[in-house]
Formats: C-alpha cells, structure tokens, sequence
C-alpha cells in the first residue's frame, strides 16, 4: 500500500494508507490523548478525549475513528479542541466517583493523568451519586464500576483478544454498567481468567487483587522474560518491587501470542503456595538432614559412580540445564531421558499461532488446547470469530466443541480429512493424544497444511534438541530426577518408594519427601537461559527475582557433578 502524506500542526508525516489520525500521530511521536483507544483492539469511538481539528472537515473529529487522506491537515492542540477535552473530562469525572484519593490506581490512571493535563480541578455537574456494588467473587479480578468510564476496553479485548466474550454492558444512559455474561458475578461466570480485561482497563475500574496498592509505576521494576508454564512461551513484562513479584502482564505486539496470556501464565505464579527447597538435604541414618552442598554434591557424585543409574528430566527448565544433564549421564554412560511424552511426529510445514489466525480451516485431533495450551485455544476460537471453519478428531474438549463445525471420533477421520481437504489454507493442532490410526489419516493432509504440535512439556523442544526421549521410571537401581517446576503424580512417587533418588526440584512434592539427595533448583523467575516453544523459536529467560540463599544455578551444580564424577 502506498504512503499517505498529510500535516499534522504543520509538521510533514508520512505514514502508510489506511492508518487513522491517531496512529499516523503516534507513529510521528506526535501526542494525541485517547481512553477508549488501544493499539491491541479495534477502534470505538466512545471517549472523544482524542477530538482533533481536520481543515474542511465541520466540527471536532475523533482521531482513533477518522482515516488519513492525501494532503489532510489536522490540528490537535488548539484552544477548542482543549475546552472540547476539559469538557468530556468533566462529564466522565461527574458520571461515576472517582474520587482519585482512595483508589489503588491513583497516580498512575489515564484519566487522572489527563485530568491533570487539561487543568480540571473541579466539574460543573455535580449529582449525588448512585451505590453500585463492587464484585469480588473472582479470585484475582475485583470489579469496581464506580470507577469504569465505560470505554469497553476490555469489552474488546475479552472477545477480539481472548475470544471468550463474556464481558458486555448492561443497561442505558448514566446507568450502564458493566457485566459479565447474563449479569452473573464475574467468579461465577465464563470467565477464564486471562486477565486481559485487567491489563487494558485505564481506570481503576478492573482491579488485581494481588498487586493493588503495591507501588506507583515510578517504585516498580519491569523485566521482559518468557513464560514456562506451557510451550507456547508467551512474552511476559514481569513487575516487581524490592525482590517481590507484583504482577505479571503480556507484552503487545510481541510474539508468539501477541500479549494474550493465560490463568497460569499471568496468575498462578503470583498465588504459589508450595513450599521451596532451599537448602540440600541428604538422608542419613533413615532421616534426612540439611547438609552442605560440598556435602549433597559429593553424595551425589559418589553414588553416580557406582552405575546402574537412569536419568530423568522434567522439561521445565532451560535449554542449558538440559543440556548439562545430558552431558552428565553421558559422561557416565549411563542411560538418560525425559519424563513427559512427545507429540507424535505428523511431517509436514511447521506451523505457527499466527498461522491459525490466517487460516480457513483448522482441524484439532487428540488434544484440548484450552486446557493444556490455553492461549492456542483462544487462538482458534478468535480464527472461528474471523471466519475460519474448526474441526475437530477425538476427545478435543466442550470449548472447542461449542464453536466447531464438524466434531467426529478418531474412527471417522476420513470425515474431517475430506472436508479438510478442500481448504485453502488448513492448519492442524494435534496431541500426543491422536492415534495411530488417526495419524495416518491426517497425514496426506500435512502436506497441504501448516501443523502445529502440542506437547505436554513446556520445554520438549528443548529436551529433544538436547537428546532426551520419553522414558519410563523403571529399569535402574538408582534414578535422577531433574523436575524444576513440573508438578509429579502420586503414581510416579509410589513407583520411586525403596530406590535411591536423587531429586533436584524448586519445590517440595511427595517425591521431594521420598529422596535421598534432595538438591534446591530455581523457579522461573529466577532462571536464565533460553527456552524452545512449540514453534521452534530460540527465546530468552531473564531472572526478575534474586535466588534465595542456598540455591544454585542448575547448569553449574550439573556441571559440578559431572566434574566430581569424573574424578
């Protein structure tokens, strides 16, 4: 598309067709103020805070709504546009209580902070106001709408982002409201706690019940780093404030998810509960005791070099740490793999999330992405939004199953096949739970399509790179566990009962408890390394939070005991 000239308070700005007054500004570092506006959602119009001057045009003009022409001339900060913004401000200020005093956003609000710009000190339209009920039955989301401009950010953002669409408004005039669903409190209704409403709300109307009052944005720290919570490996800007970790939020325009998170990527690490392993412990005289790590490390080192050993690794942790594991056990010759199961190999182009946004037809064999990689389901249920045709193979969950157009057994793939058969651009999400017979049924379609595999590990590409097959507990006198994060079953604890087991995890576990060398790891956020998603991308883990006292990095407690095996 060819570029499109115009001047914006007389300074020449060229900016690509198609583009509004308000990005073509922003994109020429221009100010243009905005509420309602945000670069992740479609345009709506509803705050008039960005009103402009356009020559020829009558009246004010919102910039967010109006597109850019050849040789248009705009002015954005004259004196009536000014009196036009003092006077939205004062009926957003008069329309809900926003009394900045007590809210948990205050000192870091858009509106306060145009408020301040625009020289409002007070509002001619005073009015009692009416009592609206905050909602606090969602576990991380508090609902305030006595502070909610109604902009619908986060309207948008629920159904063009998540694609869940369970936020809405409710009534009319001064009293509309925001709601979820059918008027059900938010904890109670299809919410799936993405948390993307809270980080575009520009009030203190959507509130994060674990970081509200936690520091002004001049007392935080942000971090980008990686999530490993799943193997999608979502971009996060992770805030803290002296060592503690305060929030958890996406980062837009960033891949692979664009700045969707999930439950477990932006929340549960704020709501850990489970005990950390912060200091070695060696079982001696049959109890276990708290040792050195000269101590733990020679224990280790000692029993390794008596053989008869299996090495297992979790895959959450670094591609380094699993790296050094393997080169561990393969410095003792003794056999090495991984605990989770890999997604059957289907050949064919490898696909990408954006791929399935593009896409016309997506068929879903032999896994629920809304549970087990949650921001690809939203993924696919925003392609079904956009117009793509979704099908489904196997068990493949009821999220997916409300919005698909054919669902069928892995006995009837021949069905999907077919139909899949006549797309243009066909992409295929498979699990390690497809059959072989279902497999072989898709897989004259792989060529065509793009086919992107979810595994249960949030690092398997990484343990593949480094040479780690899916192996079974079972077989070795002594057993390795490298578990980092990854919770373990009761089972595999069960099955680990009278072996010896030396146990290197973040945080205490009925297998922790069973071990004989227990050895502290670090968890995410104090990680640094890289990761490989689902995808095949390289991407970087950058420590936000200090190791406690007694915890190692794991590639240099794994190198110490190749090096004193070796001896």
């Amino acid at each position: 598309m060819s570029d499109t000239h115009l001047r914006i308070n007389g300074q020449a700005v060229s900016v690509t067709g198609g583009l509004t007054i308000l990005e073509a500004a922003r994109a020429a570092g221009i100010f243009i103020p905005s509420l309602c506006h945000h670069p992740a959602v479609s345009n709506h119009g509803a705050c008039r805070i960005c009103l402009v001057e356009v020559k020829g045009m009558r009246g004010l003009q919102t910039a967010c709504t109006c597109p850019v022409t050849e040789g248009m001339e705009v002015a954005t900060e004259t004196d009536e546009i000014a009196a036009g913004r003092r006077f939205v401000l004062e009926l957003l200020f008069s329309e809900r209580n926003h009394y900045c005093m007590y809210c948990q956003v205050s000192g870091d609000c858009e509106l306060q902070t145009l408020a301040y710009r625009y020289g409002l000190d007070h509002w001619r339209y005073p009015r009692p106001f009416r009592k609206m009920a905050i909602d606090a039955s969602h576990p991380y989301i508090i609902m305030e709408p006595n502070r909610c401009i109604l902009c619908t950010r986060c309207v948008r953002a629920c159904a063009e982002i998540a694609a869940n669409h369970t936020l809405g408004l409710c009534e009319r005039g001064s009293d509309s409201m925001l709601m979820a669903d059918l008027g059900l409190p938010l904890g109670e209704s299809s919410c799936v706690s993405c948390g993307t409403c809270l980080q575009v709300c520009p009030t203190g109307a959507l509130i994060d019940a674990k970081s509200a009052y936690g520091g002004h944005e001049e007392d935080l720290t942000h971090t980008r780093t990686t999530c490993m919570q799943c193997s999608v490996g979502c971009a996060l800007d992770v805030v803290t404030r002296a060592s503690r970790l305060l929030q958890v939020e996406g980062v837009w325009d960033s891949g692979p998810s664009g700045g969707l998170l999930c439950e477990d990527g932006r929340f549960a690490p704020l709501w850990e509960r489970r005990e950390r392993v912060t200091a070695p412990e060696v079982r001696l005289n049959g109890g276990r005791t708290a040792v050195s790590w000269d101590e733990a490390l020679a224990a280790v080192a000692g029993r390794l070099r008596q053989g008869g050993v299996l090495g297992l690794a979790a895959c959450a942790t670094t591609n380094e740490t699993l790296d050094a594991f393997a080169r561990l056990f393969g410095a003792l010759g003794c056999p090495v793999g991984r605990l989770e199961s890999a997604a059957p190999l289907l050949e064919g182009t490898a696909g990408r999330l954006q791929d399935l946004l593009e896409a016309d037809l997506i068929l879903v064999a032999g896994v629920d992405p809304l549970r087990s990689q949650r921001v690809v389901g939203s993924f696919i249920r925003r392609a079904v939004d956009r117009g793509a045709r979704l099908l489904l193979l196997g068990e493949c969950g009821d999220g997916l199953a409300e919005v698909a157009t054919l669902a069928v057994g892995e006995t009837e793939a021949e069905k999907v096949v077919a139909e899949a058969e006549r797309a243009i651009r066909p992409v295929i999400v498979y699990g390690g739970g497809v059959r072989a017979e279902a497999l072989g049924a898709l897989r004259p379609l792989a060529a065509k399509a793009r086919v992107l595999a979810l595994e249960a590990a949030r690092n398997g590409k990484g343990a593949e790179h480094a040479g780690l097959r899916p192996q079974e507990a079972r077989g070795a006198e002594t057993l390795y566990f490298l578990l980092g994060e990854e919770p373990v079953n009761g089972d595999l604890a069960a099955r680990m009962e009278g072996r010896y087991t030396i146990v290197q995890a973040s945080y205490r576990s009925a297998l922790t408890e069973n071990a004989d060398v227990l050895l502290p790891a670090p968890i995410w956020a104090e990680r640094s390394g890289h990761v490989t998603n689902l995808e095949g991308a390289v991407l970087p883990l950058t420590p936000v939070l200090p190791m406690p006292r007694g915890v190692r990095d794991e590639v240099e407690v794994l190198q110490a005991i190749t090096d004193m095996a070796a001896r």
